[in-house]
């Protein structure tokens, strides 16, 4: 009767196998597999299948990077470097291309004054901001204690996000297509908010002009500030980089501030009425 074991590499040692769900370790070129007959194990050769390289990485392990996908910038960022900086170039006259404005950070700011109190809420507004920013906040802590607001040194007053790169731009691109807007009765930007530097600050009322949040959501109003920072040495050149990069500025400057005052009561005295 001939024998049950067929051989097909003899200069390796055998490895018998428990399961058939086994993997193989690279350097195993046979194996020995279990028939139904005891001892009459049948001898294979094992197949190395190669690994599937996702990444293409060089001599030295370095992951290469796709040139398609190295040159996809964000298109408001596209905008600045090919339309707007050779255009700020010729109006102020800069020798260098490295004096040309432009966009460094920009921080969005929200004040809650009870979130000590009302931690499901901070939790919320903290949801919100990431949704709309696309990064996870910080909360900010009260620098000193005033005893009139009933505020302590050390106390969370409110959540705040910094912005910079793309997402920065991409920030900045949904607030000047999609957020401003959609703020009711707008009428523009005020010019006369710059702060001597090249800084340029914008107060929300409403969150919710955002497509990324619902209104319904919100429970209650909530507002936010936001504050952007360029490298500009004027206010006259950060103007004219932030309406080149689509900022609706009011035409003709800001209008005057109305402030409403409390008319005053008349002071109650006895004597009067006699």
């Amino acid at each position: 009767m001939a024998s049950s074991t067929a051989s097909l590499s003899t200069t390796f040692p055998t490895f018998p196998l428990l399961r058939r769900s086994t993997f193989l370790p690279r350097n195993i070129r046979s194996v020995s597999i279990k028939t139904r007959y005891q001892n009459r194990p049948l001898i294979v050769a094992a197949v190395s299948v190669p690994t599937p390289n996702l990444l293409q990485t060089s001599s030295s392990g370095v992951v290469l990077v796709d040139a398609s996908e190295a040159e996809t910038i964000h298109r408001l960022k596209n905008t600045y470097i090919k339309n707007i900086v050779p255009r700020l170039k010729e109006e102020f006259s800069y020798i260098n291309i490295h004096q040309v404005p432009k966009v460094e950070k920009i921080v969005v700011n929200c004040g809650m004054g009870d979130a000590d109190q009302n931690s499901k809420g901070l939790e919320a507004a903290m949801k919100d901001l990431a949704t709309i920013t696309g990064q996870r906040p910080v909360k900010t802590k009260a620098k000193q204690s005033i005893a009139s607001f009933k505020l302590r040194e050390g106390a969370t007053v409110g959540i705040a996000v910094t912005l910079r790169g793309d997402m920065m731009y991409s920030f900045l691109d949904r607030l000047i297509n999609m957020g401003l807007p959609r703020t009711r009765d707008f009428q523009g930007l005020n010019p006369n908010s710059f702060d001597g530097h090249g800084n340029y600050s914008v107060g929300m009322r409403d969150q919710s002009v955002f497509p990324e949040i619902r209104y319904e959501a919100l429970g209650k109003q909530k507002g936010m500030d936001v504050c952007i920072t360029t490298t500009a040495n004027t206010d006259k050149e950060a103007q004219r980089l932030l309406a080149l990069l689509g900022m609706p500025f009011r035409e003709g400057g800001g209008g005057p501030t109305l402030v409403f005052r409390k008319k005053k009561k008349a002071h109650y005295d006895p004597k009067a009425r006699r």
